[in-house]
């Protein structure tokens, strides 16, 4: 499931356990990884809850789906390429995931899937140019901000996740929309 060996089971690795259970009835490959720290765990949390503050479920969406995408992370594509079926359609999910039917995004969409791209593939190659998409979308630059600190930590967990062998739960791979399972063709394969 992961390069690790299962944690200890402390009173924070338990209750990390038990918020799977209780949330999705399995305890996540992911959770037994992070399990080994989850005092980091939940300040990683908290502080990707105050990056991503006024953002929509669809908007999060697009931006950990199109991360994940850019940088080949299978475990995140599935989950959040599931969770951005259920909000905004499969064929959203799925052209976000392949990064080559942009039409199928309306224009906040493609503004957020173009950007989280860039950030994942040359963050130093950005120019301001690159952010005019965003604000045509109606983002000021602390929006902008926010949305470039989500994905960045977002880049972040999925490296993490990624460097230590994190493999998609069965159980993500098997709720994730057929159309998004196809899409992701690339990264670890469930276990």
């Amino acid at each position: 499931m992961t390069f690790l060996s299962d944690p200890e089971e402390t009173a924070g690795a338990r209750r990390m356990y038990d918020a799977d259970l209780a949330d999705d009835g399995f305890v996540m490959n992911l959770t037994r990884l992070w399990a080994h720290a989850p005092e980091a765990d939940t300040a990683f949390r908290d502080l990707t809850a105050l990056a991503s503050a006024g953002q929509s479920m669809r908007e999060r969406g697009v931006l950990v789906t199109a991360t994940a995408a850019a940088l080949g992370d299978s475990y995140c594509a599935l989950a959040w390429g599931g969770r951005l079926a259920d909000e905004a359609g499969a064929d959203v999910a799925a052209a976000t995931l392949s990064g080559e039917d942009d039409a199928v995004l309306d224009a906040r969409d493609r503004a957020l899937a173009s950007w989280a791209r860039a950030v994942v593939r040359d963050p130093s190659g950005t120019t301001s140019a690159d952010l005019e998409p965003l604000r045509a979308a109606g983002y000021d630059d602390a929006a902008i901000f926010s949305l470039t600190l989500y994905v960045g930590l977002r880049l972040a967990f999925s490296s993490v996740n990624g460097a230590l062998g994190a493999a998609p739960d069965h159980e993500v791979a098997d709720a994730a929309p057929p159309a998004v399972r196809a899409a992701v063709t690339w990264g670890r394969a469930p276990a």
